[in-house]
């Protein structure tokens, strides 16, 4: 197949596959199957199913099961009761939606609803050679890691990521949490067994999943984590998941490069993403 052809076949497929997506989210609140699917955008099950994975990272059962989290999550952040925001964002049960979904919010659902009032997050800030680090956790993991250049910024983004969270400064809570981060920089301790409790959609926890399996000293590429996660053709959407990490350290996405070998881009500043290798490569490596 010459060049030409080749390009003219991929334009059809992004076509089929955007008219799909069109299809699923006119359709958010209801349950479309995947043989109806096909024969809305005129491409065989099987054919549809494996090329909207490699597009996008899920299979159209999964992208449903998006949108009705965020259906749900939109009707509870405009202050719906839970059963209203369940039973309109498509859940056949609330049983349903708490099995599949809730644990996703990253909190209680009706905590959500109030935008994480009633909720207590913890924090704590310290000097590191990096800089600041703030650390933040609920009862059930760390919610937020954040490295900058100073304390207020850092203390600021917390309070805007949880904007009606009860927001305490307790080191003393967090004492463990952050020698494990201290120890993790000195190059003498892992954090794989450090308790997370992060909100995100399907397909960056499935990211953020892959990251926290690349050790210590090694790197990926956008492209092979793509790969390793079943998503090909997601390197684009892996970018964007990285740089949406919550965590830093904890979630690992200063291990991700371009295929290029260039470093990429880094939330805390590219010149911390290549202190952070080279001090993992220098300690041998610990995940």
């Amino acid at each position: 197949m010459d060049r030409g052809r080749r390009a003219d076949k991929m334009a059809g497929m992004e076509d089929t596959i955007n008219r799909a997506r069109a299809y699923l989210d006119e359709r958010a609140g209801e349950r479309v199957t995947l043989e109806e699917l096909s024969h809305a955008v005129g491409l065989s099950p099987f054919h549809l199913q494996r090329c909207f994975k490699r597009a996008l990272g899920l299979s159209p059962s999964d992208y449903q099961r998006e949108l009705r989290l965020e259906g749900a999550k939109r009707l509870l952040g405009r202050g719906s009761g839970v059963t209203d925001a369940v039973f309109g964002a498509g859940y056949g049960s609330v049983s349903r939606f708490y099995e599949k979904a809730a644990s996703r919010l990253g909190m209680a659902a009706r905590a959500y609803r109030a935008k994480g009032k009633g909720e207590r997050i913890s924090y704590c800030t310290f000097r590191t050679a990096l800089g600041h680090v703030l650390l933040a956790a609920t009862a059930r993991g760390v919610c937020s890691v954040k490295l900058g250049d100073g304390e207020a910024r850092l203390v600021k983004l917390l309070e805007d990521e949880f904007r009606e969270a009860e927001i305490v400064e307790d080191a003393p809570a967090l004492r463990a949490h952050r020698e494990a981060v201290a120890a993790f920089l000195a190059g003498d301790a892992s954090l794989a067994r450090v308790p997370l409790d992060l909100r995100g959609t399907l397909f960056q926890r499935k990211v953020w999943e892959e990251l926290r399996r690349i050790p210590a000293g090694e790197t990926r590429t956008y492209q092979e984590i793509a790969r390793a996660i079943g998503a090909p053709a997601a390197v684009r959407a892996v970018g964007s998941a990285c740089g949406a990490n919550p965590a830093a350290l904890l979630v690992p996405c200063h291990r991700a490069v371009r295929t290029d070998g260039g470093l990429g881009g880094y939330a805390w500043g590219i010149d911390r993403k290549k202190r952070l290798l080279d001090l993992e490569r220098r300690k041998g490596g610990r995940k």
